[in-house]
């Protein structure tokens, strides 16, 4: 009797989603097909142009449906290879144009005209391109529908803009061939958003007409498009490159009473190759790759109890890496490509690899197989990686299955799988299931793992909107034995509880501030699966006020309790001896008004930190010079005492960057740090001359230095080690 009520009331629920899905269906827009030639100068002054009739645009801030203060015409089109798209961006003074930056995927709060392309219609996944007046191209793939992007993800595609007495004006060409998508008999079908920004005035328009309660860049909502006569494209590149340099590093001389710099020449070869099978299915293969043009991570200071978590940066692994997700909580997850080439901050030689990524059918795949080198006493291993997908119940809804494994030379295997799934079950309200179990060789134990030990799992019920009311209810659960060899976690063994709720309120016209969020409740507790007692848990209280000239101060307080149960270990030989804390906490943040040419975040937090006391200061400032060059800087001390035990350090962190370029084709990225917990002086210069899309030089110098060094015996040199390098590319296809 109880299951039949279960399937009934299962049944009411797909009901009424299927309805509301069908409620909220839009006509698609039959795009125009060019039958002559456009040629890409920004003026769009062809006939072919003139034929199209521009998109309705709305305002989406800074108030949602006010009038638009200058005049903008947006007007797509197609032929059989290229994807078209041309915007007037007209201004009445056009001084006040802004254009800050000339360097790649960099806006700097430029003015930006830009297109968002649901390319298979998933409602989940989307491929952004955008612009600036001064040509600047970037692009992005962002994914889960817009809750996360890479915006690492490059392709091939072309821009051309120019300003005159009346704006500026583009025009877009991005080649079928760049683009997965799915045809049934040349008849496409995608979603699109298109937008404008005047970064002066913090205004957005928008096509189509999207309400502020989510950020635009959700393919859910973006606007269902019709091409016609559009197949599938099979080009092939081949992405040659050649490597050399200098590398030196400390080592122990023979008597090992002191270091000296060893020289090794840098010299390798490799190949890149791209083929499309079908439109939606590309294969990646890599031969020996490398990524000496990788920035360099951030330093951080680690004040928790966990080990740090660092993205990752390597091209190869970033085309359309969202497919590749299985995220569970604290960013936990059960693939990081990271874990790929990089083990204990130490990088081991790839052999080769290859990557598949696409659609099959109604299923989105994911493959991918690396291989590595010995090194040392790191064997050679292995690393596998499956991923499907598909839509279920509804547009927007979808269930999947992850595969890892790792194996090494030696035989030493660790493999998982996952099974997840996201649903809307109503119009806002998404409930997210996730399971995960790993299965590893492993020495004789007294008693063997069970199922539920080498296991984690997660529920989710969240309501996404960035207006009105919106909430969080989750629970997850690892076991002691849960360790996925590709994957990334925090904690072990614990069961999480977090929940959280807000109102967002959008102000009407009449005042300065466009959103005011004061009531957002949020909190966890971590319990010891060993004996449900509280490892960890946390209150917070937020207020957020954002202007409509895009300033934003938010105040947070905060409740902690840590529960230890050995001694826990921080920089400059502090220690946490065990026992429960509970300690409240203040932090607030200023954020300036982006279109700022100078502009500053301010951060501050002040409160309990274990027995002790912390103060953490912070400052952000950037200076855009000129569309040249902008400079950056990062300023973060924590000041931590314990007084009780006389124990305490300071923590300092700084961060230097510049980008410079003298135009779109050479550019000069320069970034420096500091880290006063662990002594390190980093730098990492990157100078690049993009001849054209595809084909690079790079010179590369990093160095990271020895900031104390004095009382070790023997004693370090100044330098851990540097690097020359310099890096050619070179992209053709067949």
């Amino acid at each position: 009797m109880v299951n039949t009520s279960k399937s009934a009331i299962a049944c009411v629920i797909l009901i009424f989603a299927f309805a509301v899905n069908a409620a909220n269906a839009q006509e698609p827009l039959s795009l125009t097909y060019l039958t002559e030639p456009i040629q890409i100068d920004g003026l769009s002054d062809e006939s072919g142009w003139q034929r199209i009739k521009p998109l309705p645009l709305i305002m989406y801030k800074p108030i949602y449906k006010g009038e638009p203060t200058e005049r903008t015409e947006i007007r797509i089109a197609y032929d059989t290879d290229y994807f078209y798209c041309s915007a007037r961006c007209y201004d009445t003074d056009t001084s006040g144009i802004r254009v800050n930056s000339l360097y790649r995927d960099r806006s700097s709060k430029d003015d930006k005209f830009g297109i968002i392309l649901d390319t298979f219609n998933d409602k989940k996944t989307a491929l952004s391109f955008w612009t600036t007046p001064a040509g600047i191209r970037g692009d992005e793939a962002v994914f889960n529908d817009g809750k996360s992007e890479n915006k690492n993800w490059d392709t091939y595609w072309d821009v051309a803009t120019i300003q005159n007495e009346k704006g500026w004006f583009v025009e877009m060409r991005i080649p079928f061939s760049s683009l997965s998508f799915q045809d049934e008999a040349g008849r496409v079908t995608m979603g699109l958003i298109a937008y404008r920004n005047i970064a002066r005035k913090n205004e957005r328009v928008v096509f189509p007409d999207l309400s502020p309660e989510r950020g635009i860049d959700t393919p859910s909502r973006a606007h269902p498009i019709v091409l016609n006569q559009v197949y599938s494209q099979k080009p092939v590149y081949f992405t040659l490159y050649a490597i050399g340099g200098l590398e030196q590093t400390p080592t122990l001389n023979d008597t090992r009473i002191a270091y000296h710099l060893e020289n090794e020449l840098a010299r390798n070869v490799g190949l890149d190759i791209k083929y499309n099978i079908t439109s939606n299915l590309t294969l990646d293969t890599t031969f020996n790759p490398d990524f000496a043009q990788a920035e360099a991570d951030d330093q951080q200071v680690n004040l928790s109890r966990f080990s740090l978590f660092f993205p990752e940066k390597r091209q190869f692994f970033q085309e359309r890496s969202g497919i590749f997700a299985f995220n569970f909580i604290e960013r936990a997850r059960l693939f990081h490509s990271r874990r790929i080439g990089i083990q204990d901050d130490e990088q081991t030689p790839i052999i080769g690899g290859a990557r598949l990524v696409g659609r099959i059918g109604d299923w989105d795949l994911g493959f991918l197989d690396m291989q590595t080198a010995r090194k040392e006493d790191i064997p050679s291993e292995n690393f596998g990686v499956l991923r499907l997908r598909r839509q279920v119940l509804n547009p927007y809804s979808y269930a999947g299955v992850m595969v890892t494994n790792r194996i090494d030379e030696e035989g030493t295997y660790n493999f998982a799988y996952g099974l997840d799934g996201i649903f809307r079950v109503f119009k806002k309200e998404y409930l997210t299931l996730k399971w995960g179990q790993t299965f590893e060789e492993q020495a004789v134990q007294e008693q063997p793992s069970n199922f539920v030990d080498t296991a984690m799992f997660l529920a989710e019920l969240t309501r996404r909107t960035d207006v009105g009311f919106d909430y969080e209810l989750v629970a997850a659960r690892r076991g002691k034995d849960f360790s996925p060899g590709l994957g990334y976690t925090k904690r072990k063994d614990f069961t999480q509880l977090q929940w959280g709720a807000r109102y967002d309120w959008l102000m009407k016209k009449g005042t300065s501030i466009r959103q005011v969020s004061p009531l957002q409740f949020k909190g966890f507790v971590v319990l010891r699966n060993e004996d449900s007692s509280v490892e960890s848990a946390q209150l917070d209280y937020d207020i957020d006020i954002e202007w409509k000239s895009g300033a934003v101060v938010t105040l947070d307080l905060q409740m902690d309790y840590e529960d230890l149960t050995k001694d826990e270990e921080f920089p400059k030989d502090t220690m946490v001896p065990p026992g429960s804390y509970t300690t409240f906490e203040a932090k607030g943040k200023f954020d300036m008004p982006s279109r700022k040419l100078f502009r500053a975040d301010f951060d501050w937090a002040f409160g309990g930190f274990y027995d002790g006391w912390r103060l953490e200061c912070g400052v952000k400032p950037t200076w855009n010079v000129s569309r040249h060059l902008e400079m950056s800087s990062e300023y973060e001390v924590n000041v931590i005492r314990f007084p009780e035990r006389n124990q305490g350090f300071n923590a300092h962190v700084v961060r230097l960057r510049t980008r410079a370029a003298v135009n779109t084709h050479i550019s000069l990225n320069a970034f420096v740090q500091y880290n006063s917990a662990n002594d390190r002086f980093s730098t990492n210069i990157r100078f690049r001359y993009n001849f054209r899309e595809g084909n690079d030089l790079w010179l590369v110098y990093n160095e990271n230095l020895n900031t104390d060094r004095e009382d070790k015996v023997p004693r370090k040199l100044l330098t851990r080690g540097r690097t020359v390098l310099l890096k050619y590319t070179n992209t053709f296809g067949i």
